[in-house]
């Protein structure tokens, strides 16, 4: 039997692939490595952590996100697509132009969000802190519906 051109051919041992960045070594990160810090599209107490990539770069990264009680981020969108994995406390959510309380959906740790690129929503860190990591192809974009809403808009 002929395999047509074009075919799918099995994996080969052989065969080199291209290691991510930050992916070419065996490596593990524990929850006292990850540095914290504040990113400017981000109100003050909310904090991000970058563990795996680049996000201001083309290609895969994994970014954490810390929001402390009572945070919010107003809406806003991504152009990329987003895979949010709740990893403490109850994420928030809400798929709206607006802020409306009524409207959010509470998620527990362990749940995952698929979040497809410009879709307006926004997060309230409502009943106490979490931590979600997300997961997506960079380079990583942020826009406010709003500009008064953009915190690098303050004290410019």
């Amino acid at each position: 039997m002929s395999q047509k051109a074009g075919a799918l051919k099995p994996a080969q041992q052989s065969e080199v692939r291209h290691h991510q960045l930050g992916q070419e070594v065996f490596k593990t990160i524990l929850p006292e490595d990850v540095d914290w810090k504040p990113f400017p599209a981000f109100p003050p107490s909310v904090r991000l952590a970058v563990v795996v990539g680049q996000p201001s770069e083309p290609g895969p990264y994994t970014i954490r996100v810390k929001s402390p009680h009572g945070a919010k981020l107003m809406p806003h969108k991504h152009p990329e697509d987003r895979v949010y994995t709740v990893i403490s406390g109850v994420f928030y959510i809400g798929l709206d132009d607006e802020f409306d309380a009524s409207k959010l959906e509470a998620y527990p740790p362990g749940a995952v969000i698929i979040l497809p690129g410009n879709t307006h929503h926004l997060h309230w860190a409502k009943s106490g802190e979490y931590v979600t990591q997300i997961t997506a192809m960079g380079p990583l974009g942020l826009e406010y519906l709003s500009a008064k809403d953009d915190p690098r808009n303050k004290n410019s």
